[in-house]
């Protein structure tokens, strides 16, 4: 195809099919709604399309909000989340009583990889009771949960641990959660990535491991990913693009009375300007002459080069990944179990 990007070039990582669709400008159909001020995009990657923009056949569903931080809005996520976890899991058709693992990848020392250990220490986890013989409350499913670390801690691969895990309790399906790297700043511990095609762990920061997904396992694998990484070239592309759309509006506004410019509803205002191209030009000479392809080439170059090239992550993030843990894992519990 004339139109098909080679995203590797660039040295673009990210994890978000939302992202890879963006990045290499693809048609691909999605289907779209908001509720509550939170943004659900469902896209299905067929094999055609899988090729063009790097990820794997599947259904996807990114879930996008604003803040988890303030408990009404974290409720609303957290319903959106469940409701969606339970109609992809449904649409697996397995049996009524089927069991589940939940899996928690990620490294719980490092705190903006440590979304998956921390799931899993709120995951309602059941399967020693009907190992016991024990007596359980209808509704309550047999479930199991593992954090099975990082291959630097362990030496062995995720997915050798996992595959003997599910040899031996046999679950008829697995709930990955990890945390991913994004290609833009707008969607970091802003969104909730949901897809049946399973994962790479550690793909989005270089570090690619072996798949955990369907053909690795034999049983169905859902993942559940947030973004809470990005490179340091990303922050510096994306603020070059909010650069242009705050000097686009300050142009257009600098003669009213009151020109307000506060963080509330500011992105709202900017979000659809531009500037033109000759306007780029006079602002930063020839790199503002640069398609959206080569100023991402041209940045990662650079810091590449100088070995600075940093993954990061928001100041905040261990007071968002508390939060955003409690959404996924009372989700998976709410899916998988029925609670009072």
């Amino acid at each position: 195809m004339n139109h098909e990007i080679d995203l590797k070039k660039y040295d673009i990582r990210t994890d978000l099919v939302l992202d890879s669709i963006e990045n290499s400008r693809s048609d691909i159909k999605s289907e779209v709604y908001e509720k509550n001020n939170i943004r659900v995009t469902k896209v299905d990657v067929d094999e055609e399309n899988s090729t063009l923009i790097n990820k794997k056949k599947g259904k996807y569903i990114t879930i996008e909000f604003d803040d988890v931080t303030d408990s009404g809005k974290r409720n609303n996520v957290k319903e959106i989340f469940t409701n969606e976890l339970r109609n992809m899991i449904g649409s697996l058709k397995l049996n009524k009583n089927y069991t589940a693992l939940v899996v928690g990848l990620g490294n719980e020392k490092s705190t903006p990889d440590s979304l998956g250990p921390k799931v899993i220490d709120n995951t309602l986890v059941t399967r020693y009771l009907y190992v016991l013989g024990e007596s359980v409350s209808l509704g309550i499913r047999c479930v199991s949960a593992v954090s099975p670390g990082v291959m630097a801690n362990t030496g062995i691969e995720t997915v050798d641990i996992i595959s003997s895990i599910v040899e031996k309790i046999k679950p008829d399906i697995v709930i990955a959660v990890d945390a991913l790297a994004a290609s833009s700043i707008s969607r970091i511990n802003k969104s909730i990535q949901i897809t049946d095609s399973g994962i790479h762990p550690g793909s989005g920061v270089g570090n690619m491991r072996k798949e955990i997904s369907y053909d690795t396992l034999n049983i169905p694998v859902i993942a559940i990913g947030v973004p809470t990484v990005v490179s340091s070239s990303i922050i510096v592309y994306d603020t070059l693009e909010y650069l242009f759309k705050h000097i686009s509006y300050i142009k257009d506004n600098q003669n009213k009375n009151k020109l307000i410019l506060s963080r509330k509803n500011y992105l709202d205002k900017i979000k659809d300007r531009d500037l033109s191209e000759e306007e780029k030009i006079s602002l930063m000479g020839i790199v503002g002459s640069l398609s959206e392809e080569e100023e991402r080439g041209l940045i990662n170059e650079v810091l590449n080069a100088l070995s600075y090239n940093f993954i990061v992550t928001p100041k905040e993030v261990d007071f968002l990944i508390d939060k955003l843990s409690l959404v996924i894992s009372e989700g998976i519990n709410n899916t998988l179990h029925k609670l009072v």
